[in-house]
């Protein structure tokens, strides 16, 4: 493994921060905190720094000593969970309901130690852009930083993303050309019957009934309209009908996620469930009411920035620890709005099976999203050197 030796040296400062940023994890566009330390350090380092992209987002701009007009994103997130942290050691959440259960407080840490390093050693010709961004769960963080100028006012060539991976050994990185991870989308369903007597159905419309052939036939989209060889995920996740044993009740609700890994397939399973659910509820008598909610496309990479990014991982860790043919996840990620701008490549760095973390960690897996889950520390020094090597490299091959 080849590491960027003062990176190396800045393991435990930068692991510091990291934890400092665990400790007090920040929402979806709270990420004040989060901000003025980040913005802070780099400042500190000598990189000029500009903030409210996203309302909370910072970028920082590091010029090589030479100037090519080439230039690329580094992309790191930095937003906190609104769930309850179940580890204890010392640098769990100091607050209630929120936690870094996803890892991006070591994503920052990581672009931090990176941008550390580049400011420090300018022996590249370009510039990189290294962006925190607010708001990846759930709430379009990188779209906001792009419609509030972000590609305009730092014009860059590619755009490059990376997300810790738990179940992959530390040390290994996936990735791969095309989907990474699946676009996400939700849905609701209400239906209109009408409310009687339970042991009078005769006289009242079934909302019910009506909900439980509707679940069955929403099925039937996936397995026989969509092309088998096009993944596509249709989960009903809520029916919510009725308050009593003996009334039938006037309405019901069905909600839930579609998953997919093409736009394409996305659009037919929309279509076919608003003609699903028109003619079902038809069908029995109901009224329905239809909406489907595009959350975040897929994250597709670039075929050939994928590769580019594969030939550097191999150069840091060797081929054999990088898996190109890793399967994509049905997690949804909105560095997709970028890929969807820009060229460029999204990938994974194993986080290992949970053994590093400090005593006091709570009893579940270290899993994303689970109270148990921390960000393994050894990752800082090489994900910082895959992101030097990665914009030195792709800087040098553009101006070549």
């Amino acid at each position: 493994m080849k590491l960027a030796e003062p990176i190396v040296g800045w393991k435990s400062e930068i692991a510091a921060i990291r934890r400092d940023i665990h400790a007090h994890p920040e929402l979806a566009y709270e990420e004040v905190r989060t901000a003025d330390l980040v913005a802070g350090k780099l400042e500190s380092w000598g990189i000029p720094v500009h903030r409210g992209l996203g309302v909370t987002g910072v970028v920082g701009i590091i010029k090589g000593k030479t100037e090519s007009g080439r230039a690329l994103g580094l992309r790191a997130d930095m937003d906190a969970l609104p769930m309850q942290e179940a580890n204890t050691f010392s640098h769990a959440s100091k607050h209630p309901g929120k936690m870094h259960a996803c890892g991006h407080d070591g994503h920052t840490a990581m672009l931090l130690g990176a941008a550390r390093y580049l400011s420090e050693h300018r022996d590249f010709a370009g510039t990189v852009y290294v962006i925190f961004q607010p708001a990846e769960e759930g709430f379009s963080g990188a779209r906001a930083m792009m419609d509030d100028g972000l590609f305009t006012l730092f014009p860059m060539d590619a755009v490059f993303g990376m997300h810790n991976w738990p179940g992959m050994q530390a040390g290994t990185f996936g990735v791969v050309a095309g989907p990474i991870m699946a676009s996400s989308n939700t849905f609701e369903i209400r239906l209109e019957g009408k409310g009687a007597h339970g042991a009078m159905p005769h006289l009242g419309v079934d909302p019910v009934m009506a909900a439980v052939q509707l679940a069955q036939s929403l099925q039937t989209i996936v397995t026989r309209d969509r092309n088998p060889l096009d993944p596509a995920v249709l989960s009903i996740t809520q029916i919510h009908s009725g308050s009593a044993d003996n009334v039938i009740p006037n309405d019901a609700t069905l909600r839930g996620t579609v998953r997919t890994f093409s736009d394409q397939a996305l659009d037919l399973i929309e279509q076919r469930m608003a003609q699903v659910t028109e003619h079902t509820s038809l069908a029995l008598n109901c009224k329905s009411e239809f909406a489907f909610h595009r959350k975040y496309p897929p994250t597709i990479n670039h075929d050939k920035e994928a590769a580019f990014c594969a030939q550097v991982l191999q150069g840091i860790v060797g081929a054999e620890h990088v898996d190109q043919t890793v399967q994509p996840s049905m997690g949804a990620e909105d560095f997709a709005f970028m890929l969807k701008e820009k060229p460029g490549c999204y990938v994974w760095i194993g986080n290992g099976q949970g053994g590093h973390r400090d005593q006091g960690h709570g009893t579940g897996p270290c899993m994303l999203h689970n109270g148990s889950y921390d960000f393994n520390d050894e990752l800082i020094p090489l994900g910082a050197t895959y992101w030097v090597e990665l914009a030195r490299q792709w800087l040098a091959s553009q101006a070549s």
